[in-house]
């Protein structure tokens, strides 16, 4: 009778490389965190529960406060709204200036500059889509996290006029980095078909033409402009 021969399948791992980068702003970055207040206030709005209940008192301080992402915990306090009379959960001046004097951290959504370099990779004719990019490489914080730390200036509170719905316009009050930069971990497959050249190129080209933060060049603005610091 034949034997059968075992077939000997060898698994190719992949060369998981890390290498750090900086990337330094080129225009000032502008944040647009939806805190759970906001997201709060959507959902009843969706729900029909905001229609007879007056409006809270607007707080260009608090609104700029919780445009950060905090990295470190944000104070608040509690004030009766003299909009509508409930009970609400604050960042006033004073705790936000003692929070920066204890070394309040502020940070970005990490995946937010990977999704530029795709997106630049593609309109530039690096790949033939963005899905080939999803797992070629990562950018991450050296840690790992959900966000990558913003280091430089402190943030200001800058306000904008913006659109809302048909002829209508509002105030928004955001925080904005004037000068700023970060620090993340590129990890890829050494062995696999992109090289690091390429995805820092990917990356490069993100953050010419695409951006990150609110009025980005892909929507129109000329905020949130970086580029890779040479090592």
């Amino acid at each position: 009778m034949a034997t059968k021969t075992a077939e000997v399948i060898t698994i190719k791992k992949p060369k998981l490389t890390r290498v750090n980068i900086r990337i330094v702003g080129d225009t000032p970055l502008i944040m647009h965190n939806w805190d759970e207040k906001n997201k709060r206030m959507m959902l009843e709005a969706q729900q029909g529960k905001t229609a007879t209940k007056k409006k809270p008192c607007k707080m260009p301080f608090d609104d700029f406060a919780r445009s950060l992402y905090w990295m470190t915990p944000m104070p608040t306090e509690t004030i009766i709204d003299s909009g509508n009379g409930e009970r609400r959960e604050v960042v006033t001046e004073e705790l936000f200036e003692q929070a920066i004097e204890n070394g309040a951290r502020f940070g970005f959504p990490a995946n937010a500059f990977k999704m530029a370099g795709n997106a630049a990779a593609y309109r530039n004719g690096l790949v033939k889509n963005q899905m080939a990019l999803r797992g070629a490489y990562f950018l991450n914080a050296p840690d790992n996290g959900e966000l990558v730390e913003i280091k430089g200036d402190r943030p200001q509170c800058r306000e904008d006029i913006v659109k809302v719905g048909l002829g209508s316009a509002d105030l928004r009050y955001r925080a904005i980095f004037e000068h700023w930069y970060c620090d993340m971990v590129v990890e890829y497959n050494a062995a696999g078909v992109m090289k690091i050249d390429d995805i820092l190129s990917c990356i490069e080209l993100g953050g010419y033409g695409v951006g990150v933060g609110e009025w980005r060049p892909e929507r129109d603005g000329i905020f949130g402009r970086y580029h890779i610091e040479k090592q």
